[in-house]
């Protein structure tokens, strides 16, 4: 290896471990050392995972050339690494592929202590050359396994829960807000087309009546899905709680307007 190439390895374990330092997330620091990775190596794509004690993703950071190099990074990882992680406990690997478009992979795993936190997963073009770079592929996940851990594993958990749910929250805000306003509209709008409704409840028919504590019922339940999801887009902490049969729901902040 040329002198040079060990210069520009330490360079990127340098801005690592100052991305870490500085407090970057570790989604900003991956990022980084994936780019930087892939251009002194030739990486067509690369992936940091963190996930949970069952495997499930709860941290994704992917870089790829184009969309093709994702996809096929996403389907190496999902199809092969993932099934041997969880089935014959797969660590590491160096694989290669042949065909008309030979390709070059690798996973290692990110750590602390014997605790497996993720992996790093890589693509490269051709045939077998990534193993000559061993050594500063495991130097590259042991850098990440510390940037996770400097960040503190819990919180990097905590606030990719956070980002979901408000990106769930943000969606049903836009998808039910909208037609709950229509609705909300429609019943607000409809006794002024029956002048009689908005007379006192003794001087109405039975059923103008009924149809009036129907329209109220209506009115008061559209207001009340608009307050819960004004809740939700206040949530700054994701806690659960009981529902029913062991399930679990959010556990949605005070709102003293509706209680």
């Amino acid at each position: 290896m040329k002198k040079e190439d060990y210069i520009d390895q330490f360079e990127i374990m340098r801005e690592i471990a100052l991305s870490a330092s500085a407090g970057d997330k570790p989604a900003v620091t991956a990022d980084l050392a994936l780019r930087k990775t892939a251009a002194l190596i030739g990486l067509t794509a690369g992936t940091m995972i963190l996930w949970d004690d069952r495997f499930n993703p709860i941290l994704t950071v992917t870089f790829a050339e184009n969309d093709i190099q994702q996809k096929l990074l996403a389907e190496l990882e999902d199809d092969i690494y993932m099934n041997l992680r969880k089935n014959r406990q797969l660590l590491s690997a160096y694989v290669s592929f042949g065909g008309e478009q030979p390709i070059s992979s690798f996973t290692l795993p990110l750590k602390k202590g014997g605790k497996i936190l993720g992996a790093v997963v890589g693509l490269q073009a051709g045939v077998g050359s990534l193993v000559k770079e061993d050594k500063f592929l495991e130097t590259l996940a042991a850098a990440l396994s510390v940037s996770v851990m400097a960040a503190g594993l819990d919180d990097v958990i905590e606030d990719e829960k956070l980002k979901a749910v408000m990106a769930t929250a943000t969606t049903v805000n836009h998808r039910i807000n909208n037609p709950l306003q229509a609705i909300l509209g429609i019943v607000q709008l409809f006794p002024r087309q029956r002048p009689e409704l908005e007379k006192p409840d003794d001087q109405l028919s039975e059923n103008d009546r009924m149809l009036k504590a129907k329209l109220k019922d209506i009115e008061e339940a559209a207001v009340k899905i608009m307050q819960i999801t004004h809740q939700l887009m206040r949530i700054d902490k994701v806690e659960l709680t009981d529902y029913i049969d062991g399930t679990k729901m959010l556990r949605l902040p005070e709102d003293n307007e509706s209680s």
